[in-house]
């Protein structure tokens, strides 16, 4: 009961910071709206009836019933027709469409508002707006991550060995064989480049070729010998305090493409990307330690371009996920999720009780870290009705504009995003499909972390 408890905590608390990140998004784009000078009517975290909501000023505040999103309405976003004038309805739907949006908007003017419209604002400053929202979870990214790295620590690989590979494997045996099992080599597998050399576990490698090695330069160490296949390399290293030196000679194989962030990765197709490097068979030890500040921005990066990459594959990891929901298939740990199996992950965190409060406190930290730097990648995409879509669209205008001065022709004005309604409409359907699909799959074939 304890263990359901603990769980159910862990999921209701990472929800909750899903919603805190959702509204500083909003707020990202509210501040610079209200410090233009546009009138804003709506912020709403949430999609759907609303729950709770109060006026101040010129603005309503609210929580909606589903925190899928949010969002704030500014005046002004659709031009009006140009010669200010009723048009007769027209036919052809999409047209109807741009009419319908521009009417509905035109009937929230007030008095005074002309001046406060979202297109008469310079296009730096609606691109300001816009990227306010993502540059607000990536400034969120940073302090979630800068915490869990300067003040929790990270795994951190050192100079100290784990496991020296008796024998040489192809990368699938090993990747079959349990965490912490003897390895055992079949009749005629050539030893371990290190097995040869005479390391073993417990061994601390102080030098790589007469260059010293902090007890952090793993990695160091680790590039020389993929830089060096059936190079001979003078390995120093001390055991029980005493210092020896032996000769390494790296085999030349294909490993693995390893991510900075520790993950493989993977070709377009799913499989593993591979490449041929020197290998010794020797692991690391490693440790929890702080990291510096200087590595948050890098450490930031590397999950930009993680998620980035999951995100240009965003259908395609969908489908995958669909189709592990509806088979016995596996599902992919490092594919996409719903906030349903953040907040799943988040709670099995809270019940494994082999794990200490502060453990469990950096996981929630780099949780949300993680998820303000999938909002922030997501929101970029160049597609209305997401943020990026906008960016795109005032871009567009900037070209145009310089384009027809440039030719001495005619101000062709701000760019009609109501002509693009038929396509907005589109990607939020699509947008839906995917978040129901994600939905169901952690309800029912959940990424698992423990």
């Amino acid at each position: 009961m304890d263990q359901v408890l603990a769980y159910v905590i862990g999921a209701l608390v990472m929800l909750v910071g899903i919603g805190i990140s959702i509204a500083l998004h909003e707020v990202g784009h509210l501040l610079p709206a209200k410090a233009f000078g546009l009138r804003v009517p709506r912020y709403m975290v949430g999609f759907g009836p609303t729950l709770f909501s109060f006026r101040k000023g010129e603005t309503e505040y609210g929580i909606k019933l589903l925190p899928l999103g949010g969002y704030i309405t500014m005046i002004g976003m659709y031009p009006p027709h140009q010669d200010g004038k009723q048009r007769p309805t027209r036919t052809g739907i999409f047209q109807q469409l741009s009419d319908e949006a521009k009417k509905a908007e035109a009937e929230t003017l007030q008095p005074g508002d002309e001046k406060r419209l979202f297109l008469n604002l310079p296009v730096y400053k609606r691109i300001i707006i816009m990227l306010g929202g993502p540059f607000m979870n990536l400034l969120l990214a940073f302090v979630f991550f800068g915490i869990v790295l300067t003040g929790f620590g990270v795994a951190t690989p050192t100079t100290t060995v784990s496991e020296v590979y008796q024998c040489l494997q192809a990368v699938d045996d090993e990747n079959t064989r349990p965490a912490g099992e003897e390895q055992g080599c079949p009749e005629g597998a050539p030893a371990g480049p290190a097995y040869a050399a005479g390391l073993k576990p417990g061994d601390v490698i102080t030098s790589v070729d007469g260059v010293s090695l902090d007890d952090t330069d793993w990695s160091a160490l680790t590039d020389r010998i993929k830089a060096s296949p059936d190079q001979e390399l003078s390995i120093g290293y001390e055991r029980d305090g005493v210092a020896s030196t032996t000769t390494l000679v790296p085999v030349e194989t294909a490993r693995p493409v390893v991510s900075p962030l520790g993950m493989v990765e993977k070709n377009r197709d799913g499989t593993a990307k591979v490449e041929s490097v020197g290998f010794a068979g020797i692991g690391s030890t490693a440790e929890i330690r702080p990291r510096p500040v200087g590595e948050v921005p890098g450490f930031v990066w590397e999950n930009v371009k993680a998620v980035s990459g999951v995100v240009t594959q965003l259908p395609q990891k969908v489908a995958g996920v669909a189709q592990a929901a509806f088979s016995p298939a596996e599902r992919d740990p490092n594919g996409p999720m719903s906030v349903v199996g953040v907040g799943r992950i988040a709670g099995e965190i809270t019940s494994f009780e082999q794990i200490s409060v502060k453990d469990k406190l950096a996981s929630y930290l780099s949780l949300m870290g993680s998820l303000n730097v999938a909002l922030f990648v997501f929101n970029l995409i160049p597609l209305l009705p997401l943020d990026g879509g906008h960016i795109a669209g005032a871009l567009w205008e900037k070209i145009r504009k310089t384009f027809n001065k440039i030719f001495k022709r005619p101000d062709p004005g701000p760019v009609d995003l109501s002509k693009m309604l038929p396509v907005t409409y589109v990607v939020a359907g699509l947008l839906l499909v995917m978040g129901v699909i994600l939905i169901y799959a952690d309800l029912v074939k959940p990424v698992s972390l423990l």
